[in-house]
């Protein structure tokens, strides 16, 4: 017989992480069970396990969705999106379109130049390299710290420039990547952003960002 005391999880708690997660109850109530009623912990949880939903999903073609919008700064900044699912019912539920509106105003605080990390090109790519490498030999240090300290900065790159991995600027303890996970677990389909444009009244250029299956599609060999 186990000589654990069980941990009483209260109503209150649940609907705490509900709303901090966008979890279902009973998710919530599980995560919270597993941690033992902290609060992070069981945020935690949700969190990897919205993740390896997100995983299982990931190869599910995503022909569905909604293409959104959101205006900035009194019409100074607009956004486009193109959020993509496996249905014409999720795209149409609540919790979709929070999304869809969360990302394009995210886009449009931080200007990301890609969608995600494969669609960095390879020139864009060792650009950046040589800046980093530059930079490191300056300051005399060894080969292999420099390739560290490489290593690092590139990351940051994804991270300032690749939609997917920055923080959401609502919760910046998640990645857009994170948060579009937590509504792959909690709607049960494949959820992916395809597209976004983004201008800004009086910039000499605007960001236009897809994903590889999207450049494919536009190319004319996939036209006939």
């Amino acid at each position: 017989m186990s000589t654990e005391t069980a941990v009483k999880i209260d109503a209150k708690q649940v609907k705490e992480l509900r709303e901090r997660s966008g979890a279902p109850m009973g998710d919530c109530l599980k995560a919270l069970q597993e941690a033992k009623g902290e609060m992070d912990a069981a945020f935690v949880v949700l969190r990897k396990r919205g993740m390896a939903s997100a995983a299982k999903k990931a190869s599910r073609t995503t022909n569905e969705g909604t293409v959104g919008t959101y205006i900035h700064a009194g019409g100074k900044i607009g956004v486009l999106v193109e959020l993509n699912c496996e249905s014409d019912f999720v795209a149409r539920t609540e919790d979709f379109q929070e999304l869809l509106r969360d990302i394009a105003m995210h886009i449009a605080a931080t200007d990301p130049r890609f969608v995600g990390r494969d669609e960095v090109t390879a020139a864009d790519l060792e650009r950046e390299k040589e800046i980093y490498r530059a930079q490191a030999a300056d300051t005399g240090k060894p080969e292999a710290i420099v390739e560290k300290m490489l290593a690092g900065r590139l990351a940051k790159f994804y991270e300032e420039f690749c939609l997917l991995d920055q923080p959401f600027i609502k919760e910046q303890t998640q990645t857009i990547a994170q948060i579009i996970a937590a509504k792959v677990a909690k709607l049960g389909e494949n959820i992916s952003v395809r597209r976004f444009a983004r201008f800004k009244v009086g910039a000499p250029e605007w960001t236009v960002a897809q994903t590889k299956i999207a450049a494919d599609e536009n190319t004319p060999e996939s036209k006939g």
